[in-house]
């Protein structure tokens, strides 16, 4: 099977009730530093954990990052996640969060999960993010970066 069929998308409530019944499963934020500093971080401290911060695209290049797989592979051994663990990838939106979680299938990690309309969603009739869906707009717990 292709590593890359196998990543599914899942919405963000049920990534937190994966989040909080395996103590091992881990969260991984690819947004930019400046969406982490003025938009804000999903906050998983009454789990006792924290989401893995690293960008898959610096802005304002807008390009993946050719040493992202080495990147988190590295953060990833340091803090004894194997291949596989149950890993979810969250962006603003869900898309480069997909493309990070297949690099990493890509990249030999069995359980890579999207987060379906990431940290705040798609855009609203007013043309913005926050309202619609994602892990912001359900109330999940966040702190501001």
């Amino acid at each position: 099977m292709d590593p890359l069929s196998i990543v599914e998308d899942v919405p963000p409530a049920d990534v937190w009730e994966r989040l909080q019944a395996n103590p091992k499963a881990q969260l991984i934020d690819v947004r930019t530093r400046s969406e982490w500093a003025f938009v804000g971080i999903p906050d998983l401290s009454d789990i006792n954990r924290q989401a893995v911060l690293v960008e898959w695209q610096s802005f304002p290049a807008g390009q993946a990052d050719p040493q992202f797989q080495a990147q988190l592979t590295g953060l990833l051994d340091g803090a004894g996640i194997g291949k596989d663990t149950e890993l979810f990838f969250i962006c603003r939106s869900g898309g480069r969060s997909r493309l990070a979680a297949e690099a990493m299938a890509a990249a030999g990690y069995s359980r890579c999960t999207n987060v379906a309309d990431g940290f705040e969603g798609p855009l609203d009739a007013r043309r913005h993010r926050g309202s619609v869906a994602g892990w912001k707009s359900i109330g999940l717990p966040w702190v501001q970066g």
